[in-house]
């Protein structure tokens, strides 16, 4: 199991992400940090595990505001041996090639800002690309035929229950046991709702091979002793 922390970021800071309201976002306050600062954040979260990445969320590129490039840089600047799943609202396969030109940027298409499923199809670089299957409560959002069509998914495909988001909710396991279904040996990244070890230990029985995290890992209910026993 791959734990994954997020790092969403909005106007140059780390904010904590509910449910999918980005127009609530605040500034995130963490005991894991003394600001906002996203390399700050960052720091704090990496002291807790051996983390192989983390997930960035640009909300202003994907609301399609100027990016937090900025932000991005200096992530990269100081974490030399972490990769960095990137959304920046991507929603042309020149845009996911450019992204990946930065040391160990790997894009995130996400399908609510992808409008026509030949995207994925004109992709050069596949392998380096990670699929963002996006749901708002029970509604898909993004072209149909993404989710439809399995072969259309790359070796890794997340999961991004956005109503689940900082909830405490729990990961929709009925989901996410229907994508691996038809996710032919695909690695599934659950996002959204996991609340501590047990959420864990239940996603790696329904073959979920890693998890996006965020308040789990700043409220503490997942402690450095309990993602040892996940971060592998």
């Amino acid at each position: 199991m791959r734990i994954i922390p997020v790092l969403d970021i909005k106007g140059g800071l780390v904010v904590r992400g509910v449910m999918g309201d980005r127009q609530a976002y605040r500034p995130i306050e963490t005991p894991l940090s003394d600001s906002a600062d996203p390399v700050a954040v960052a720091t704090g979260l990496a002291r807790l595990g051996d983390f192989p990445a983390f997930y960035v969320a640009d909300l202003d590129a994907i609301e399609g505001r100027p990016s937090n490039a900025a932000a991005l840089s200096a992530l990269g600047e100081v974490f030399l041996d972490t990769a960095f799943w990137v959304d920046a609202g991507l929603r042309t396969a020149a845009g996911a090639e450019r992204l990946q030109r930065a040391p160990r940027q790997h894009a995130v298409m996400g399908t609510e800002s992808i409008a026509d499923a030949a995207v994925l199809a004109a992709l050069t670089r596949p392998k380096r690309v990670i699929l963002s299957l996006d749901f708002r409560g029970d509604a898909f959002l993004g072209p149909p035929e993404i989710l439809q069509d399995a072969t259309l998914w790359p070796d890794r495909v997340i999961v991004m229950t956005l109503a689940r988001v900082g909830s405490g909710a729990g990961p929709d396991l009925d989901r996410l046991g229907a994508i691996v279904a038809r996710a032919e040996g695909r690695a599934v990244y659950a996002a959204g709702g996991v609340r501590g070890p047990e959420d864990i230990e239940a996603l790696e029985q329904a073959g979920i091979a890693g998890a996006l995290i965020a308040t789990a890992l700043h409220d503490g209910r997942l402690s450095p002793e309990a993602l040892r026993r996940f971060c592998r």
